[in-house]
């Protein structure tokens, strides 16, 4: 694993990086990734609207300010994305705004098919979800944590969808970007907060 985060690194980009390349190969009649179609396509398109009015309209609580500005550590968040990922277009840029407001964490973004090594490495439930955060230690790039690829809220409601209908579809993924348009990032960053605050914590006892 050490072999393959240390390769995701090398290929990461920061946040303007990646958003200025899928844009690019948007313009190309491209989504990022292996795979082509219409619908990733149109899945893309729709992301960068929603990504740039999330840019716009995300706020940070002072208390998650706070907590945040107050890390000992620095640590290096290592993001599996794509753009066609709904997930991953609610979800990055609140990962952007909170890097944004501590010089403790530096926000690198990796693309999922790229990094094949990397993903498999951080599976969820055996499949290559993303996004995915991987929190290192930026002193030894160890790895500390790995989040995704949804705040708990947004995987009951899948879990409970598919559940009753056996599949997930397009009513569903309706469904869950409603609940992250009402959930407004709060319960992503009050869950990476209580991550980042209890490695402090393990990393204290062990002083």
């Amino acid at each position: 694993m050490k072999t393959e985060i240390a390769q995701g690194l090398l290929n990461s980009h920061s946040y303007l990086e990646y958003r200025k390349i899928v844009s690019d190969l948007l313009t190309q009649g491209k989504s990022s990734g292996n795979e082509q179609s219409e619908d990733l396509l149109n899945y893309s398109k729709l992301n960068q609207t929603r990504m740039n009015r999330l840019e716009k309209t995300l706020e940070v609580p002072d208390e998650v300010i706070k907590q945040l500005k107050y890390l000992n550590k620095s640590y290096t968040w290592l993001v599996l994305t794509e753009g066609w990922c709904g997930d991953a277009a609610q979800i990055n840029p609140i990962l952007f705004k909170m890097a944004s407001v501590t010089d403790k964490i530096e926000l690198r973004f990796v693309f999922r098919d790229e990094n094949n090594g990397l993903m498999n490495c951080f599976l969820t439930n055996g499949s290559r979800s993303v996004p995915k955060l991987i929190i290192l230690d930026q002193e030894h790039n160890d790895l500390k944590a790995s989040w995704g690829p949804r705040p708990e809220g947004a995987t009951h409601l899948i879990q409970s969808y598919k559940k009753q209908y056996g599949v997930v579809d397009e009513t569903a993924k309706t469904e869950l970007q409603m609940w992250y348009l009402h959930d407004k990032g709060l319960s992503t960053m009050k869950e990476l907060t209580n991550l980042m605050v209890h490695l402090e914590e393990l990393a204290h006892q062990k002083i």
